[in-house]
């Protein structure tokens, strides 16, 4: 049955005219030939509660993801959320259930570890994962890695931050927090060969991304045969993803985390799976444009 082309999706924050969120969901939908539509909406912190009160009443509203700032703060106006948000302690996407209540769920460490999945389904006598960042998407990132047997060594400017996400997230791991600036110095650790082991080095903070300031990192840091994954997506191709390729590492860039966690959110919004192809080659153009 063909939904009338009022049904509507959307993506809220301040700001968020930057958001490529409708160049995805919308690509999807023509490609499917679905009539429905998904658009931004920009809701202060002040106005969430007046937004999700008009939003209840809307028959033809299928949800919405949720950004900075209002991550957190729209918890309290739910009715309840599923276990991972529940766990990562954040909502970026919010779905209505036909009773009229609302629904939180968290789909970045879903869609963080799509491209990793291929390495996962393998064994691995070891996995670690070095994280720089301590913001919502890193705490993401920390629960996703956590219940797929990583031990973390979280970095942040406030290693006492790291600590307690590490404890709250990942308790009785053998976890680390360490200082950012420990990664921005080299290091004579002498690393083994690693067989059998999967490392991963993640820069889930802002650093790298246009406006902010670089991210200091040496790569004496990273073991050998390590994947590099940075989830900037502005620019894509960053200097940690730059110096990663020139140095021989794997690597992973944001679009790719971003298209993931859409593909999740799609399919709540709109009860069908997204059109993918292999490596979203048409719609990563489509982005990078």
């Amino acid at each position: 049955m063909t939904r009338p082309v009022s049904r509507y999706a959307e993506v809220i924050g301040d700001p968020i005219a930057q958001s490529k969120s409708p160049l995805i969901h919308n690509h999807w939908l023509r490609k499917l030939g679905y009539q429905a539509d998904y658009r931004v909406c920009q809701v202060t912190a002040g106005k969430l509660s007046d937004y999700i009160a008009a939003r209840r009443e809307d028959p033809d509203w299928a949800g919405c993801n949720v950004t900075m700032p209002n991550k957190q703060a729209v918890m309290r106006l739910l009715d309840g959320m599923d276990h991972l948000a529940e766990a990562v302690g954040a909502v970026n996407t919010i779905i209505p259930a036909d009773d009229g209540t609302l629904l939180g769920t968290n789909t970045d460490g879903a869609g963080f570890l799509e491209p990793l999945r291929p390495y996962l389904a393998k064994q691995h006598l070891f996995r670690m994962a070095r994280i720089l960042g301590t913001g919502g998407a890193a705490r993401a990132i920390v629960w996703a890695l956590a219940d797929k047997g990583f031990t973390i060594v979280l970095a942040g400017r406030d290693p006492d931050k790291a600590r307690k996400i590490l404890d709250e997230l990942a308790p009785g791991g053998e976890h680390h927090a360490a200082p950012l600036s420990h990664f921005a110095e080299p290091t004579d650790f002498p690393f083994d060969d690693r067989e059998g082991c999967f490392d991963l080095v993640v820069n889930a903070s802002p650093l790298g991304m246009e406006g902010q300031p670089p991210l200091q990192f040496d790569f004496s840091h990273v073991p050998p045969g390590s994947i590099i994954y940075d989830i900037v997506t502005a620019p894509l191709d960053t200097p940690l993803l730059q110096a990663a390729r020139a140095k021989g590492f794997r690597n992973i860039d944001g679009l790719s985390m971003l298209i993931g966690q859409a593909a999740v959110a799609f399919e709540k919004f709109f009860g069908m799976a997204p059109p993918r192809e292999e490596n979203d080659v048409e719609l990563r153009r489509i982005l990078t444009q």
